[in-house]
């Protein structure tokens, strides 16, 4: 029995949120050997199936498609943008399977189905329903050899829905059904070898680059901010006026008297520098004159002005006044026409590094705020002030309710509480763009070339900005004479997005007292992120970085049973009220050595940190072990708190612990204390002497009371 005809209709893509279809291409006659449309090498863009304003655009590129094969996969790319897969085909492939993806995933699947075609194409087969089990073997075995078990199975997948579309096509190709499908995909993949892959795999920022980065995106947003915006709009000005300006006489005879008594003194020339070349400032020129700029251009070849701004180039002060202050004293002396771009540009980027670090979202969940998404907090009715909360959307794995994916994402039900830099850093976005725009919009931060982009920065754009922030940092640092303040080239490589978020979860969890940027203490931002439990948000809370930080914290607890562990056994002594639970916990926590997979290990993170009492939390600020049972706890954990509050550690807690690590270090932290109290006026000095006499007692009490591991088990 032949197939129905199909009619010769236009090509269109059907978006379930749209009343009408959208227009894709021209329709491709079945049975053509060739494309009657100028879409035979074309390129289709799926720009109508992304709403993820974190992603770009996708296309999918058909001239690496071998032509005899091409209307055939192009018929069944067409079901797969068009149609969604059966329900009974997603029952068997579990609850990660989606009827219909990702505009990016369907690039990708496409992609994969012609790197499958090119391969048939060499091995002179033309028709898919040629594509037998003995030829999936067959390529299956050359194309994973060399990539992750991860990745082949993805792999796998892909080619699986080629036949599960085909299925669904007016006109199936008759595609063999993959053997992987109907035997089992582990035989057909790789070892599983090399680290796990997740979220975990991302190396936190080291310590040396985190706190010179914040410093001076603080620095950017709370002091720099009025007077680069207001270089900005007066560059900007400049700009609107030298376009609209017409040449005369007056404009003539003002360029002569801003121009001449430069060329004839010696005096160096209002330029620009563009590709290594110094070029005159012709706009900056016209604006102060009042001329038109093919005004200044005649006027400068008469005057041999482009020889002469090469050999005596310039600068181009903006008339703005310079408020902000680095060390008391004013951060330059004006902003140069030239480099407002570039200093908008780090602007930007330094206000995106503190909403990365310091709230704990994705990149994606920051690249999709809006203005006005952190509005100020209504008055209390005793009137006190609330805290600020950003209203987000999130985007991973957010689908509709049949189960298809939706780039749009959706509203998210918790808010983040914003400490203050990220509240600052969210103003000083808001005045960079219009009302209700992206704080990150592509369109609004493309300073030095104004383009048309789609959506907010991407992810790249982003990355190569943080990098070039760097170095400016970096220049300005060492311009300056604040060599100790530069941003050191990290040992893991680039800084890139994800691995803030990674790194807010290390600190959080590592690092209860240190300092963010000098003055942002990890206690208060765990503090922030405890508060959404308090305000009564219920299960949602634990989700996101929680999720992140109760790995890390999980990891730093093993960490710290593993170094009491080789502490004791080396010979050192231990003292305090929980120092034999303490032991206990130790010799009970297994070491952890290697990485983990997210997924597998949150429950069991959380698992391992419930188990009240015999959790060991190092203190490093409180030269201290906390062997955390709440009941025994003088910082007053929330009710089912799993951690303590490390950050208002209090003298006398019965979960105490301290080794003679912890004794020396107690007397060299006086000693410091001690040189400062002696450069310190008569009142400080004495204050700063009875502290370091404090920690002495403690260290001295340890000695008296410290026994031996031995004697304690």
């Amino acid at each position: 029995m032949t197939s129905p005809a199909v009619e010769y209709d236009p090509y269109v893509l059907h978006l379930p949120t749209q009343e009408s279809p959208v227009v894709l291409s021209q329709w491709i006659s079945p049975g053509n050997t060739h494309s009657n449309s100028r879409y035979g090498d074309a390129v289709w863009r799926l720009a109508p199936l992304i709403d993820n304003p974190s992603t770009y655009l996708a296309k999918i590129h058909w001239k690496r498609c071998p032509a005899l094969l091409l209307d055939q996969l192009k018929l069944i790319t067409w079901t797969m943008i068009n149609g969604r897969l059966r329900p009974t085909h997603l029952k068997a492939r579990g609850t990660g399977a989606r009827a219909r993806t990702s505009a990016h995933d369907l690039k990708e699947t496409a992609s994969e189905w012609m790197r499958l075609a090119r391969w048939l194409h060499e091995r002179r087969i033309t028709r898919l329903a040629d594509c037998t089990d003995h030829v999936w073997r067959a390529y299956i075995v050359e194309r994973c050899p060399d990539v992750g078990r991860g990745h082949a199975e993805k792999i796998c997948s892909m080619l699986t829905d080629l036949w599960a579309f085909d299925q669904l096509s007016a006109q199936p190709a008759d595609i063999t059904r993959p053997p992987w499908d109907i035997e089992g995909v582990d035989d057909f993949l790789p070892s599983a070898s090399g680290s796990a892959r997740g979220e975990n795999s991302t190396e936190p920022l080291d310590p040396r680059v985190l706190g010179p980065l914040l410093v001076w995106a603080i620095r950017f947003v709370d002091d720099f901010a009025d007077d680069i915006l207001a270089a900005w709009a007066e560059r900007c000005r400049l700009f609107a006026a030298a376009s609209a300006n017409q040449a005369s006489d007056e404009s003539h005879a003002a360029l002569e008297e801003f121009l001449l008594p430069r060329v004839r003194s010696g005096t160096p020339l209002p330029s620009l520098h563009r590709k290594g070349r110094s070029m005159l400032a012709r706009t900056y020129i016209a604006a102060l004159t009042g001329a038109s700029t093919s005004q200044v251009n005649r006027f400068a070849a008469k005057h041999q002005l482009y020889t002469l701004v090469a050999e005596r180039p310039g600068a181009c002060p903006l008339q703005v006044p310079i408020r902000g202050q680095i060390d008391g004293k004013p951060w330059r002396e004006d902003i140069d026409f030239e480099e407002a771009a570039e200093l908008m540009r780090h602007l930007g980027t330094a206000a995106a590094i503190l909403c990365l670090y310091l709230t704990g979202m994705r990149p994606q969940e920051v690249q999709g705020l809006r203005s006005g998404c952190c509005p100020d907090p209504e008055p209390t009715a005793d009137g006190a002030t609330g805290r600020h909360l950003i209203r987000s959307r999130h985007y991973k794995n957010v689908t509709d309710e049949d189960g298809n994916h939706l780039s749009a994402g959706e509203d998210r039900d918790v808010p983040w509480v914003a400490i203050t830099p990220v509240v600052h850093a969210i103003r000083v976005l808001e005045r960079m763009v219009p009302d209700g725009e992206l704080l990150l919009s592509a369109r609004h931060h493309a300073f030095a070339s104004p383009r048309d982009n789609h959506g907010a920065l991407k992810g790249g754009s982003l990355s190569d900005r943080i990098e070039r922030f760097v170095l400016w940092v970096n220049r300005e640092a060492t311009s300056l004479g604040l060599a100790h303040q530069t941003v050191p080239e990290d040992p893991h490589g680039a800084i890139g997005l994800a691995r803030f978020r990674r790194t807010l979860a290390w600190h959080i969890a590592r690092r209860p007292g240190g300092l963010i940027a000098l003055a942002i203490q990890y206690g208060h931002m765990r503090t922030a992120l405890d508060a959404r439990t308090s305000s009564g948000y219920g299960s949602r809370s634990r989700r996101g970085i929680h999720s992140v930080l109760d790995i890390e914290t999980a990891l730093a607890a093993a960490d710290t049973a593993a170094k009491l562990r080789d502490q004791t056994a080396a010979g050192e002594k231990i003292s305090g009220p929980a120092a034999r639970r303490a032991l206990t916990a130790a010799a009970t926590t297994p070491r952890f050595e290697g990485r983990i997979v997210p997924r597998t290990f949150m429950k069991k993170a959380a698992a391992f940190l419930a188990r009240d009492g015999v959790v060991l939390f190092d203190n490093p600020d409180g030269f201290l072990i906390c062997a955390f049972k709440r009941d025994n706890a003088l910082c007053d954990p929330a009710p089912g708190a799993t951690a303590p509050r490390q950050y208002d550690c209090r003298p006398g807690c019965g979960n105490a612990v301290r080794t003679d690590s912890h004794a020396r270090l107690l007397r060299e932290r006086a000693g410091e204390i001690d040189h400062l109290a002696a450069h310190s006026p008569g009142p400080l000095g004495r204050r700063l002497r009875a502290n370091a006499d404090k920690l002495r007692a403690m260290a001295d009490y340890h000695d008296t009371t410290a026994q031996p591991a031995e004697a304690l088990t």
